[in-house]
């Protein structure tokens, strides 16, 4: 009997508290409750990079803490960071841990800028570097729309800053 009385109740929780999360307007269903446990997010990319100097002067002029180590350079911006491989390391033949074919430029990554459209235009102005397209109108991972702007960091790589508004 008590086992029934702990199902009864925790299945009443589970009704109440979907009644309550629907009625704020909180996202719920199969995709969210299948992101209770596995994947939540990424923690960091890792790429190849041969122009070292350019790369670390580069991330710095657009506020990432990058710190140098023998073998990696890591940019941090946020919770997040990117594993910038020295040439050393991704060129030596035992070094697995990388795609097999990876070599710079292979990178194509969206960050999300928090301030305005000005502003953003601002900082890459300061850097200086080429704007490749935008500001256009893209979805985004929010499943939304946001503003973006591209540019190539000195490797190469595709950068993209999106704006949600």
């Amino acid at each position: 009997m008590v086992v029934a009385f702990a199902f009864m109740a925790e299945t009443s929780r589970r009704r109440f508290l979907k009644r309550v999360i629907a009625g704020a307007g909180v996202a719920t269903g199969p995709a969210v409750e299948a992101q209770s446990t596995g994947v939540r997010a990424f923690d960091h990319v890792a790429l190849p990079m041969q122009n070292v100097e350019a790369m670390v002067a580069f991330y710095r002029a657009l506020g990432f803490d990058v710190e140098e180590n023998p073998q990696v350079c890591v940019a941090h911006f946020g919770t997040q960071m990117i594993n910038f491989h020295r040439p050393a390391l991704w060129q030596r033949e035992n070094f697995t841990l990388r795609a097999p074919k990876a070599a710079p430029p292979c990178g194509d990554l969206c960050f999300v800028w928090e301030g305005t459209a000005a502003a953003l235009k601002a900082a890459l102005d300061r850097i200086p570097v080429k704007v490749e397209e935008g500001p256009v109108n893209r979805q985004g991972g929010r499943r939304t729309n946001g503003s973006s702007t591209y540019v190539r960091d000195p490797d190469g790589n595709l950068l993209e800053f999106i704006i949600y508004s």
